[in-house]
């Protein structure tokens, strides 16, 4: 037998031996990793047996108990029935879906809506009429913008102004959620989550002008800055400006008396000196080498 095909043929086995092995093992990892877990591994979960809304409160007849995987045990969720009764729920829980720890309240925190207001936050509720709610076209959950029209002061005509924006809707009516078919409900008050600041503005605006939503794209965060419009701008004439408030004007005050100076007093008179006293007369008598001066006796 020539030397040279038997080397082939040996190299050829050995390279064969090779890639088997290397199959071989694949194949048994493989099908460790896809080896259901032992009955061992499993755990309690509890899952909602119905569609549970937001506000109402677990009873024993809203769960159950079903075995999962213990490396399928998700994140926040509960072993134990008696952990998750007579706790409000802040979010909406689907049919078989596990009862997780962020989708409940604290356990006394109230029935309704409170248990779904964030700290910090308020709910306020505005009375609106077909038109102001987007003709029954609002559900939970949505966003709006807040329109008000009204006379402000010092205004002759009536001025819409966007005030509010990006509100979100907790209610409509006395319902937290859509009805059963899904479809918009017709609701005289809706109820707003609002910071204590615009529940002011908010409340404030329904009580002195007309209030009406604005539906927008809830996946919108942007804000516009509005100038308003007024009511003869509708007709193409120029919105007039406010005037300026007109200074109070007051009764005119007393002047203050001016300080009169004293009068100054009168310069006394001053005795004019005497004149002088005329020298008395001499006479000069010369005598040989003598000189005498006399004196003459005054008239």
């Amino acid at each position: 037998m020539d030397r040279r095909f038997v080397t082939v043929l040996g190299v050829s086995l050995a390279f064969a031996l090779v890639v088997a092995s290397v199959f071989y093992q694949m194949t048994a990892r493989s099908s460790t990793a896809n080896k259901p877990a032992a009955p061992t591994d499993e755990k309690d979960l509890v899952v909602a047996t119905r569609p549970l809304g937001v506000g109402s409160v677990v009873k024993p007849a809203d769960v159950k108990i079903v075995k999962v995987a213990g490396n399928s045990f998700p994140k926040g969720a509960f072993s134990k029935i008696e952990d998750v009764l007579e706790r409000p729920l802040v979010s909406n829980i689907l049919l078989e879906e596990p009862v997780l720890e962020g989708r409940l309240a604290a356990k006394g925190s109230g029935l309704g809506l409170a248990p779904s207001i964030p700290v910090g936050m308020r709910a306020v509720s505005v009375r609106v009429n077909d038109v102001a709610s987007v003709t029954g076209f609002v559900l939970p959950g949505m966003r709006v913008d807040v329109l008000v029209t009204g006379r402000p002061p010092n205004e002759d005509g009536d001025i819409t102004a966007t005030v509010l924006q990006n509100m979100l809707i907790l209610s409509a009516g006395t319902t937290l959620q859509p009805d059963a078919r899904g479809q918009a409900i017709q609701a005289s008050t809706v109820t707003l989550l609002a910071t204590p600041s615009e529940a002011e503005l908010l409340t404030l605006a329904g009580n002195d002008g007309r209030i009406q939503f604005v539906l927008r794209n809830s996946s919108d965060q942007s804000t516009e800055k509005t100038a308003g419009r007024a009511l003869a701008e509708i007709y193409g004439a120029p919105r007039k400006k406010a005037e300026p408030p007109r200074p109070v004007q007051r009764a005119a005050a007393a002047p203050a008396p001016v300080p009169v100076a004293p009068p100054a007093p009168k310069p006394q008179a001053v005795a004019p000196p005497p004149p002088p006293v005329a020298p008395p007369d001499q006479i000069v008598v010369i005598r040989g080498n003598q000189r005498v001066v006399e004196t003459l006796p005054s008239h």
